[in-house]
């Protein structure tokens, strides 16, 4: 009986407890779903279609001797198609024999006996096409506000502000807002104008991102910076009796940057100049007086005695001392016209530079380097010009300098070809582009009262200045290979030039092969580490560059060997010789001596020929 009491109460409390559980179950919440994250929207698109009309003609091309229709086709402008137009729809067979057909006159020959094609018009009609176009983007600028800069120096008095200025294409949209980051802190300004206080950074510069968001739903590209702020002078000072104007060094290294010139090539080598500015062959120069010289060149003298311009009637030897080089007394003899020559084309040096960035100074030391400021060429047509130019160096400028490139091609070949860039061009027509820069910085015209056709130098100055550029850019290529590195975090702004007058002299060969062996070793990459490493057939680079570096003052000594080419016959002048270097051997002593000598052009042993560092294609 109590067993059966003690059932009958653990089976109340279990229909209690269940009971319990199941009333609880039925008030608990439906579980919620997980619902899917909705997708991130695509920022629109610029574009927009436009409406093009036009007339469209239609044509017939028919044989002379049966009235046969070769072609019937649609242009879609008023006129005879064009050859590309004719080749393009009926092949270029059919387009060959039309071009090489001629006018039959039927009054005196029946037209079935006329060989080739005319072309027949068949009428025309009004025509329309949708054609869909890109908007252009929103930009942000980039300048300096609130500097008061110093008199001729890049130094403001008060501490500035970065301003960024944002413009926004479309009429019917503003800019929303600027943003960015300064050395990782974050930024933003509303509208299109944001100003931000700047503050002292370390000597090699902080990185700043900024873009601009637009009410059209996008965004600019984000553009980068690099900037510098350093200051100078006592500030600090407790007693007040310092002479020295605190000021602040600003520099700022941007595609974006408005306000006023940067030191030549400091963008593309990413590399800040020395805070008290750059050394004297790379200084701005400010008038064609600052570049003048006087200097006794003994080849100029002779090319000048040479083309009648010096009649030296005092001297015994004729005023030569050689083929083609002048002796002590044909210098003296032709001293005047010496002075006048070596500084007649300054104006056209200050000009370009103004134009292009590259030095002045550095310009005209390149000249009176390797020409003696003659803008002739040497015997076998291997170098011309004021910057002696060869064919290795106009494939150098043409690869290296694409805006250059895209000015100069379509002189010699249709823009069609052009287009294609330097790089995707055949053999015979990169012989053709280099055969006829060489030509065109070649000033020598036998025909002309001095020998040399002055426009034609005035014209080739421009050339030259491209070609730094261009060496300047591979230069940089060259040191990101190797190191990884922007240029100017690995080297100094004064020695990347060097480096780069090593490249336009001796070729990235010898270049790359003195920093690859710098590096293997851990040293830093300065000029005197790199040039210690030089190849023996390349060190003549070093006395190249320390000329070059320097205010020429010295007479330089006679070049026996330098003989006065003719000028190229054609625009393609013949295949390059086999490279040999040759090198005029300087005389010791504390004078600079100087002569016009031929560029090692082609030192390249193999296992320094650096295909992967100083070309961008494999």
């Amino acid at each position: 009986m109590k067993i059966l009491r003690s059932l009958r109460w653990v089976l109340l409390a279990v229909f209690l407890i269940l009971g319990g559980w199941l009333t609880c179950a039925g008030t608990l919440p439906e579980p919620v779903l997980a619902q899917e994250a909705p997708p991130t929207e695509e920022p629109p698109v610029r574009k927009a279609t436009i409406t093009y009309t036009f007339t469209r003609t239609f044509w017939w091309l028919v044989e002379w001797e049966d009235n046969e229709v070769f072609c019937r086709l649609a242009v879609e402008h008023e006129g005879q198609p064009t050859y590309n137009e004719i080749e393009g729809l009926c092949g270029k067979k059919t387009a060959e024999y039309w071009l090489q057909s001629r006018p039959c006159n039927l009054a005196e020959t029946p037209a079935n006996r006329c060989p080739g094609l005319y072309l027949l018009e068949m009428g025309s009609e009004p025509g329309s096409r949708q054609i869909e176009v890109e908007l252009p983007i929103p930009e942000v600028w980039v300048s300096i506000e609130g500097c008061d800069p110093l008199p001729g120096e890049r130094k403001c008095t008060r501490l500035p502000s970065l301003l960024f200025t944002a413009i926004e294409p479309l009429p019917n949209e503003t800019i929303i807002s600027i943003q960015g980051t300064f050395n990782g802190e974050p930024f933003s300004c509303m509208g299109a104008e944001c100003r931000l206080p700047l503050q002292p950074t370390p000597m090699e510069g902080v990185t700043v991102t900024f873009w601009a968001d637009s009410s059209f739903g996008d965004s600019s590209q984000q553009y980068t910076a690099r900037v510098r702020l350093v200051p100078w002078g006592d500030f600090m000072n407790p007693d007040g009796g310092s002479s020295d104007t605190g000021a602040w060094f600003v520099d700022v290294l941007s595609s974006q940057w408005v306000g006023g010139e940067i030191a030549s090539c400091a963008y593309t080598w990413q590399s800040f100049p020395p805070l008290e500015g750059p050394p004297a062959w790379l200084s701005k120069t400010v008038t064609p007086e600052d570049l003048a010289t006087d200097t006794g060149y003994y080849y100029l003298a002779g090319a000048l005695i040479q083309n009648g311009v010096v009649q030296p009637t005092g001297c015994l030897d004729g005023g030569l001392a050689a083929p083609h080089v002048a002796s002590a007394c044909g210098v003296e003899a032709a001293r005047p016209y010496l002075v006048e020559w070596q500084n007649r084309f300054d104006q056209d040096i200050l000009q370009v530079s103004q134009d292009t960035g590259v030095p002045a100074r550095l310009l005209k030391n390149v000249f009176a380097r390797e020409s003696q400021i003659w803008p002739g060429i040497f015997s076998s047509y291997k170098e011309a010009g004021l910057g002696q130019l060869t064919e290795q160096g106009a494939d150098t400028v043409l690869l290296w300098n694409p805006s250059f490139f895209a000015q100069f091609c379509p002189l010699v070949l249709n823009q069609a070809y052009c287009d294609l860039g330097w790089g995707n061009l055949d053999a015979p027509e990169q012989a053709m582009l280099r055969g006829a820069l060489v030509k065109k910085v070649n000033a020598a015209c036998p025909d002309c009262p001095t020998g040399i056709d002055i426009s034609q130098a005035q014209y080739s100055v421009r050339i030259f200045a491209e070609s730094l550029l261009a060496n300047c850019e591979q230069t940089g290529r060259i040191l990101r290979n190797l190191t990884g590195l922007e240029p100017g975090l690995s080297s100094s702004y004064e020695d990347l030039w060097r480096f780069t007058l090593v490249n336009y002299n001796a070729g990235p060969g010898c270049l790359s092969s003195a920093i690859q062996q710098a590096l293997a070793r851990n040293e830093a990459l300065t000029w005197a580490n790199v040039t210690a490493h030089l190849e023996p057939a390349c060190q003549g680079a070093i006395g190249y560059v320390e000329d070059i570096s320097r205010v020429f003052k010295a007479t330089p000594t006679p070049t026996p060997w330098l003989q006065i080419g003719e000028p190229l016959p054609t625009a393609t002048p013949p295949a390059p010789l086999p490279l040999q270097p040759i090198f005029t051997p300087t005389p010791g002593g504390g004078e600079i001596f100087l002569t016009p000598t031929p560029t090692p052009s082609g030192y390249q042993p193999p296992e320094a020929t650096p295909d992967e560092t100083a070309y961008p294609y494999p």
